[in-house]
Order: structure tokens, then sequence, then C-alpha cells
């Protein structure tokens, strides 16, 4: 057959199994916002245009909870999931994943091995890394005119810089921040949170300003509360940041001391549909070099140890992305790398106790 195939033959070839790319689909849910966008740019666009497979962003708050809920129903929409690193082994562990063979990822810049080039904790049997970020300290530069804040403990000190406080409504993040505003070494976190008495020592922290925290849940409300000037001082991931900072021209600053290092992982749901469409894009989006073309629309870092040398400036051509990575030496080096084993084990009881302390 030849020309352009008639609805009726269409149906029957793809009946047989033998449908083109361009009768092919997929849709990515990520959680949207400045990160979804940098994603389409960087990713999703350039796969539909060089594979014919047609790639849809779906935008929400919560992709891991729309993903379990999708498979226990039957009822799959995405063939692939954005989730955070503590959900990757969660969702794996209970079978609502599917694993994910590293020999389907490209090689590194330099010809070396996937699993040699990703940074650790990047691979996970059921997923692999799209990038690194983080939830750091923002501020509104306005509001602190002479001194400005530059560790943990700043955020906590209401006499030296007032204003109320922006935090996200989740045990992880706050609970961490709350013992490094208290004197714990990164390092350290972990070991005290796991204790009952590292546990009060982290609300009792959150305690000392809980009556000037704004409690924010999707990510573009932290911009906002700052922008609204309805708080001085918020945790914020720090690609929404940079984006109200350089997009936007907002009058917003960092705080790396303390950053809550993280990455984002692909998943496959169990029952997505176009499984093989799926491992194609995932394979694509692990290519070095598409990677750090990421990093040119938002500032987070690259996964892969080789893709690093290739991120250049932001997609205005002028702003050095350099300074606002998480993974850059200097920022990193005060960082807490994120635990997601620990908030795996403990993320109930965890939860149970913050929305009990935040209705108390």
């Amino acid at each position: 057959m030849t020309g352009r195939l008639i609805a009726g033959a269409a149906l029957t070839l793809l009946a047989a199994g033998a449908a083109t790319a361009q009768d092919r689909s997929i849709n990515i849910t990520t959680y949207g916002g400045a990160f979804g966008q940098a994603l389409n740019e960087s990713l999703v666009k350039p796969f539909a245009q060089e594979t014919g497979i047609a790639a849809t962003m779906v935008d929400n708050d919560d992709p891991p909870a729309k993903l379990k809920a999708e498979v226990e129903a039957g009822n799959v929409t995405s063939a692939i999931y954005d989730v955070e690193q503590s959900d990757v082994i969660a969702l794996c562990d209970e079978g609502l994943i599917e694993p994910i063979d590293p020999a389907i990822l490209q090689p590194g810049a330099d010809g070396s091995a996937a699993a040699d080039d990703y940074l650790p904790q990047a691979l996970h049997e059921c997923a692999t890394a799209i990038m690194v970020w983080s939830t750091v300290i923002a501020y509104d530069t306005e509001a602190f005119p002479d001194a400005a804040p530059t560790t943990v403990a700043d955020f906590f000190d209401l006499e030296k810089f007032p204003g109320k406080r922006g935090i996200i409504k989740r045990p992880k993040y706050a609970l961490e921040f709350a013992l490094l505003g208290d004197g714990v070494a990164p390092d350290q976190v972990y070991e005290v949170l796991s204790t009952d008495e590292g546990v009060d020592r982290a609300f009792a922290k959150l305690d000392s300003i809980k009556d000037q925290v704004v409690w924010w849940e999707a990510g573009a409300q932290a911009p906002q509360l700052l922008a609204d000037k309805e708080v001085s001082m918020t945790l914020a991931y720090n690609g929404r940041i940079f984006d109200s900072i350089v997009g936007e021209g907002k009058p917003f600053a960092f705080v790396w001391d303390g950053a809550n290092l993280d990455m984002d992982y692909w998943v496959v749901p169990r029952g997505a549909p176009d499984h093989e469409a799926a491992m194609e894009f995932i394979a694509y989006a692990s290519n070095p070099q598409r990677q750090a073309d990421l990093s040119k629309y938002i500032a987070y870092g690259p996964p892969r140890k080789s893709a690093a040398p290739s991120v250049g400036t932001y997609k205005d051509g002028s702003t050095d992305m350099t300074p606002y990575l998480p993974t850059t030496p200097e920022n990193a080096e005060r960082a807490l790398v994120n635990d997601a084993g620990f908030w795996a084990d403990h993320g109930s009881e965890l939860t149970e106790r913050f929305n009990s302390w935040l209705a108390g």
C-alpha cells in the first residue's frame, strides 16, 4: 500500500499489530509547572519529532498517588510517570511499577556504561533518574536590604530576620530542615531523626516558629508567597525560584546552606499503555547531551557525570547555569542528601505525627 492509509485500513493494520510510529502515542505525567515546561521543550517535543510517537505532557500535583490509584483501578492513562525517590521504593515494593533494564540506557558521553556514568542512587531496578533538584531556602531580597540570611539557622531567627516563613506541608523536608536549623550536621540528620528524641527535637524547633508559618502544598505556591509578600523566606524547589528570578525578574535569592538534594525518576506503571514506547522514551531521555539540554531550561542538574560538562547557558543564551545548579560543587558542599530509604521506612509514622502536630 502506498500513500496515506485510509482509516479503515489503518484500523486493520493496528489490529494486526502493524501500527506505524505515527499511530502510537504516550502520555507522560509530571509535577508540571516550570519543570514540566522544561521537560516538554528539552525531551518530549524532540522525542516526538524524532520518533514520530506522539507524546503529551500531563500535569499533576501528586503523580505517585495518581499512578497508584490508576494501577489499582486497572485504568492506567499515562505510560510514564515522574516520581520522587522515596516513592520509587514504595511503588516498586508494592509491584505497581515495571522493572527497567539498564541495558536500554544509552552509554556515557565518553562511551562508559550507563551504570558507571549515573550518579549514586540515580538508578533503581524500577526507575531511572531524570535530574537532581533541591529544596532550598529562598528569600525576598527586598525584605532584608541590610543583611541577607545565609544559613538554615537564620530561617528560624525571627528576630534578626523578621517575617513569616513558608514551609512545605509534609514531614519530609520540614523535619530535616528543623534539625539542620537546630545545629545538627547534614551527615547526622537521619541518625538523629531515627530516634524518638530526635523527632521530638525536630518538632520542638518547628514549634519555635509555628505561629509564623504559612504552609504550602504545591510547588508553585512557594514563589507566589514570596511575590505576594506573604512570607519573607520560604522553603522552595530551586527550579521554581530560578524560574521566578531569571524568567520573571523577581527579587529573590537562594540560601544553599542545608539544601536538601533529591532526584526525580521516570517510572512505568504496571499495565501501562504502549509499554514499548515508554521504554523507548526512557532510553531517549538517558542520553547525556539531552540531560544537559534539560538544564538549559531549568536549574536542575543532570544525573549523569558525563552530562555535566555540556551544561551551558540558560535558554536566553546569556545566563550561566552553574551558580543555580544544586550539583555545582560549591552549592552542594553544605547540602543534605535525601535518604529515600529512611522515608520509605518511616514516612507513614512521621506523617501521622506531623498531621497531629499541625492539628494541635
